[in-house]
Parts: structure tokens; sequence; C-alpha cells
């Protein structure tokens, strides 16, 4: 039967007594970063939606500025941050 491994290297800090596993690549903050970008995604796409024209009374709300630049602004900047918060490593001392 072929036996589990752990992780190849564990590294135990000098100053603490957690164990730390360096193959994991992404870490905390990465999910944190990831989960606020994802928050302003939904933001921004909330912000786009809104009426539609009927057929018998026009909409001018359809070409307000909050759905025609402030939406997709925030959507765009969250996409943005999504693939820094991806690459994103925090640098050793």
């Amino acid at each position: 039967m072929a036996e589990i491994k752990r992780p190849d290297k564990m590294i135990k800090d000098k100053n603490e007594d957690k164990i730390k596993y360096s193959n994991f690549p992404l870490t905390r903050i990465n999910f944190i970063l990831m989960a606020v970008c994802g928050a302003m995604i939904v933001i921004g796409f909330l912000l786009m939606l809104g009426g539609s024209n009927e057929i018998d009374h026009f909409n001018a709300e359809m070409f307000s500025t909050q759905r025609i630049v402030v939406g997709p602004t925030i959507s765009f900047l969250g996409f943005l941050g999504m693939a820094f918060a991806i690459i994103y490593k925090k640098k050793e001392k």
C-alpha cells in the first residue's frame, strides 16, 4: 500500500512553536486580498445593474455615469487586484 507523505519541507520557526509548510504557494494574506478583490468585482457588477427600457417608456437611467463608468471601473480594478493578489509574495526577512 502507498504511504501518504507530508510536505517535503517543514520549517520550524525559532521564535514560534508553529510549523510552517513552505510548499503552499498561497498564504493567508493572498486569500484575504482575493476576497477583497472578489467583493470589488461583485460590487462593480451590482452597480452596473438596473432597470432597462420598456416599450412604452424610455428610461434615461440606462446611460447614467454609475452604470457606464463607475461600475465597470470598480470591476476592472477588482480583476487587476485579483491578479496581483494571486502573485503577491511576502518578503522574507
